[in-house]
Formats: structure tokens, C-alpha cells, sequence
């Protein structure tokens, strides 16, 4: 392996394409057991290499030479093999610091929390400290240490805090529901940041989003600190427009694009032409309801009602958004009325509403809630505002399928 990625799980990793779409050059993934870190590092079998949880800390003493900056943060993500000597740097602290540039998070005069003990934690420290901010602690389980507090301590003083930084692997894939900590115990928070990527925006993230905080996850961070990374590796440096450009081509490409709109709004349809145009799968979650339900929707709707309905449709949008990456997913109409349903979606994807004027949809037998004019009328009332609130674009439905589906791709590329 010339180039790569160590670290205990890495199956989430986006390390791969990323690295390929910087530098054309490919990029492996090594998971390590503690005891195999060592060993590793020892047989210098690489040029360069990443490092993540839970090794940033660990790998230091492995190292020749340490860069200052990674020597004072504590923390090493960026080693270099040069003629059989290894180099550590931290190229983290390039990464989070363009996170917070680009969410548009100042840093100066702030009380800053950082939630997390681990590598990240450390980057976060040192940065926040070269940014000026006012006050600065961090936030552990087990804390030691004067600068660290406990998650009691941190919720008890949680209406001193003006930013969050979360370095915590909660709520990163596969267990996406998790939180650190409960955003109604900060009520003046100006920005909310964090490391996970894998969803887009962890559930922390998005929950301080829907309040209008400022907050991202850690995309950005990922992209910037790979770049830098890169330049380590092959002793070059890149166009300083390099960043911007890798960050909307990947936030796009790992974006699920997801249609939420009336019955009869033409979803189902779009989607799956959209998906063909742009080289990506395509998921109805109507169509999945049926497959696991074995039935059609107005026979479960007759035989379980609508509540078992409206769960069996949440299992399927949880497990669609959860396992994919990119996909174009049409929903039912009815999805977006449920919280946990806007999350899991609004996590992992960028919303349209395939916007319809009541008076062109026509109600149809096999939509059980919209059968008949005044019922869709009912449902319209009802649901409209919901589509609004949750639409990252509203795209007007055209005059046909492939008119709207080329008023997406505008909008989006």
C-alpha cells in the first residue's frame, strides 16, 4: 500500500474516492487491532498514511519526528514515510478549521465546548485556543484534568456556551440516533460543528440546523484535512480553489436527493428518471412498503391500519437512508408528518419538494387518505406547510416528468 487510511473500523470510510478525486492516485483502507499498530508502523511498508480513531494519540511515540504543531495538539493524523523515516503530522487542525471558516463560525471572544477526550478533542483545544476564544473546556465521561468537565457539569452550564464542537463518535454510522448531549440545555449557542461525516450531519447537528444554528458536520473537515494531507504525501501543493470545489462535489455526491411532494406530485416518476440521468440508485419507499408488507397499500391499510402502516413506512425510510449513499429516494406523502422520519432523511440528503398546485392532482382509489377531491383537499392543508419547512429546494412540477427532472439538475449542478 502506497497511500491509505488506518484505524480501528473503517468501513464508513470516503477516504478512498476522496483521495483518488485530490491526487489520481488510490488509497487503501488497513483496520488494526491495538496490538497490530505497532508492527505496522514498524514495517514502514507505505509512503504515507492517515490515521483515525482510536490511534492519533497511540502512534506518536511510533514516529521519528513529530511536526510541532501535532506535538503541542498531542494528537497525529498525517504520517509521511521519507526514505525509512516516518513524519507526523496533524493535518486535522487544516480540516477543522476550514469547517469553521466555511460554516461561517467565529471562535474569537467565545465560550467554546468541545465534546469529546479523544485525538480530535486535542486538535479542537489548540484550535480554539489560536482562535481566541474566551473560555475553552472540554467535555468527558471520565473527566481529568482542570480544562475538563463532565456531560452533568457541561448540561448544568450549558446557557454559558456559545459554541459546540463535538468530536464524539455519537450518532455516526451505523447508530445514527445517538445525541451527546440535549441542544434544550443550550439556549444561546451561535454554532454547532462536528467530526462525523458518515451521515452527513450527525442527529446532533441536524437538531441545531432545524433551530437556525449555524451547524454542520464534519464533511468539510474531512475534505480539507485530506487535502492537506495529500500535499504531505506527495510533496506538492495544490490550487487554493481545490477545497470549495472537492467539498460541493462531494457533499452532491453523497447526498441522498429526496422527493417529498402531494400524491400525484409526480414523485415516483421523476425519481426514477432522475436517478437514470444522474447514474444513481433509486428507492420508492411506497414500492418498498409493498414488497414488505406483501401487499398493496389500500389492502394493509383495510387489514393492519393506518398506524402499523405509518410504522412499517418509518422502518423503511430509517433503513433506506441508512444503508445507502447518493441515492435519489421518492417518498409517500405522508413521510415527512413524522419527526423521526424528517430526521433520518434530513441527516443524509438534500430535500425537494416537487411543488403541485392542488387543483392539478387528481385524487386516485389506491391513495387511501386522498381518494376523493375534498380529502385531497384536507391532506393538502395539512401537509403543505410541512413540505415547506422541510425543503431544502421547491422545485415547481413542469409540464412533464423530464421538464422537472431538468429543473432539478439546474438547480443542483
Amino acid at each position: 500500500m502506497e497511500y491509505g487510511l488506518v484505524g480501528a473500523k473503517l468501513g464508513h470510510s470516503f477516504s478512498p474516492e476522496l483521495h483518488r478525486a485530490i491526487g489520481g492516485y488510490e488509497y487503501g483502507l488497513t483496520e488494526l487491532t491495538e496490538a497490530e499498530l505497532a508492527p505496522f508502523f514498524r514495517a514502514r511498508v507505505f509512503r504515507g498514511v492517515n490515521v483515525t480513531i482510536p490511534y492519533k494519540s497511540a502512534v506518536i511515540p511510533l514516529l521519528d519526528e513529530v511536526s510541532p504543531e501535532a506535538r503541542r495538539i498531542g494528537a497525529v493524523n498525517t504520517v509521511v514515510n521519507r526514505g525509512g523515516r516516518l513524519f507526523g503530522y496533524n493535518t486535522d487542525y487544516d480540516g477543522m478549521r476550514y469547517l469553521l471558516e466555511r460554516t461561517g463560525i467565529d471562535l474569537f471572544g467565545r465560550r467554546v465546548l468541545i465534546l469529546g477526550s479523544g485525538g480530535t478533542s486535542l486538535t479542537a483545544l489548540a484550535l480554539a485556543h489560536d482562535l481566541g476564544a474566551a473560555q475553552i473546556r472540554r467535555v468527558s465521561r471520565t473527566p481529568r484534568g482542570a480544562d475538563m468537565i463532565s456531560y452533568a457539569e457541561a448540561a448544568e452550564a450549558g446557557a454559558e456556551t456559545d459554541v459546540l464542537i463535538d468530536t464524539t463518535s455519537v450518532g455516526m454510522y451505523p447508530n445514527c440516533e445517538g445525541e451527546p448531549v440535549d441542544l434544550d440545555d443550550f439556549p444561546h449557542l451561535a454554532g454547532v460543528v462536528g467530526a462525523v461525516y458518515r451521515p452527513l450531519r450527525s442527529t446532533l447537528v441536524e437538531r441545531a440546523r432545524e433551530r437556525g444554528i449555524p451547524a454542520a458536520g464534519g464533511l468539510s473537515m474531512l475534505v480539507a484535512q485530506g487535502v492537506r494531507a495529500s500535499e504531505y504525501f506527495r510533496d506538492v501543493t495544490y490550487p487554493a480553489a481545490l477545497c470549495e470545489r472537492l467539498c460541493r462535489e462531494t457533499e452532491l455526491a453523497k447526498s441522498h436527493l429526496i422527493l417529498i411532494g402531494m400524491p400525484g406530485a409526480g414523485k415516483s416518476t421523476v425519481g426514477a428518471r432522475l436517478a437514470r440521468r444522474l447514474g444513481r440508485p433509486f428507492f420508492d419507499t411506497d414500492e418498498e412498503v409493498k414488497k414488505r408488507a406483501g401487499c398493496d397499500i389500500p389492502t394493509l391499510f383495510a387489514t393492519r391500519g393506518e398506524a402499523y402502516f405509518r410504522d412499517l413506512e418509518a422502518e423503511v425510510v430509517r433503513d433506506i437512508a441508512l444503508k445507502n449513499v447518493g441515492a435519489v429516494i421518492a417518498t409517500g406523502g405522508g413521510v415527512p408528518l413524522r419527526e423521526d422520519n424528517r430526521l433520518a432523511l434530513r441527516r443524509t440528503g438534500r430535500v425537494l419538494w416537487l411543488s403541485r398546485p392542488l387543483d392539478s392532482i387528481r385524487p386516485t382509489a389506491d391513495r387511501p387518505l386522498a381518494r376523493d377531491r375534498e380529502a385531497l383537499a384536507r391532506r393538502y392543508a395539512e401537509r403543505e406547510p410541512v413540505y415547506r419547512r422541510m425543503a431544502d429546494e421547491i422545485i415547481p412540477v413542469g409540464r412533464t416528468p423530464d421538464d422537472t427532472v431538468a429543473t432539478i439538475c439546474e438547480v443542483l449542478l
